[in-house]
């Protein structure tokens, strides 16, 4: 069985972010998973903080996120959360669809609200994006460092470089991370 991981809301905001961790799960070493509720959450916020963006492109990431990750769709997590405490309830819903994806994982900027003692009745365990991908760079770093080629690969207007993209994942909070793939990249040049 794959390692099953369920992204929060806040860490498929940014977009770079949200880019690298979509990048890792289609490599096949995760089983991305979320909500149509988290997206509805990803995309309410992005049209609040960034009205430039156009809308009909929103909607069409949207499509493109779930057509890139096989089987990421949770369903059938709501009668779930009306049974669960958690310090935010309106982050039930998360650690629901979580158990329902029989999830290893959270991956959420906000630690907090996930207490160790209640994801542990579940087997499910809060991480940061930096330790999530932390810990992907410790188990495969191949894998991590293609996802960043792919992303470069991929901007064209303006073309970015490695370099921009792990500082704008730096931005993210992705420091451990970052300083890991800096690490790779200095030993791929020598």
């Amino acid at each position: 069985m794959a390692f099953v991981v369920l992204f929060d809301a806040n860490v498929l905001h940014p977009n770079v972010l949200r880019d690298l961790l979509l990048r890792i799960a289609q490599s096949g070493f995760v089983q991305a998973k979320w909500t149509d509720e988290i997206l509805d959450e990803v995309f309410r916020n992005l049209r609040k903080n960034r009205p430039d963006l156009d809308p009909l492109k929103l909607d069409r990431t949207r499509s493109l996120m779930n057509a890139a990750v096989r089987d990421c769709l949770v369903k059938g997590y709501e009668p779930l959360v009306t049974t669960l405490e958690l310090p935010d309830p309106d982050d039930r819903h998360v650690l629901a669809a979580a158990i329902k994806a029989q999830a290893r994982v959270i991956v959420t900027a906000n630690l907090r609200d996930f207490p160790e003692q209640v994801l542990g009745r579940w087997n499910v365990e809060a991480q940061s994006a930096d330790d999530f991908v932390l810990d992907r760079i410790e188990l495969s770093e191949r894998v991590v460092v293609e996802a960043v080629r792919r992303i470069v690969d991929a901007r064209r207007a303006p073309p970015t470089g490695v370099a921009e993209v792990l500082d704008a994942l730096e931005r993210c909070g992705l420091r451990k991370s970052v300083a890991a793939l800096r690490r790779c990249e200095e030993g791929d040049q020598e």
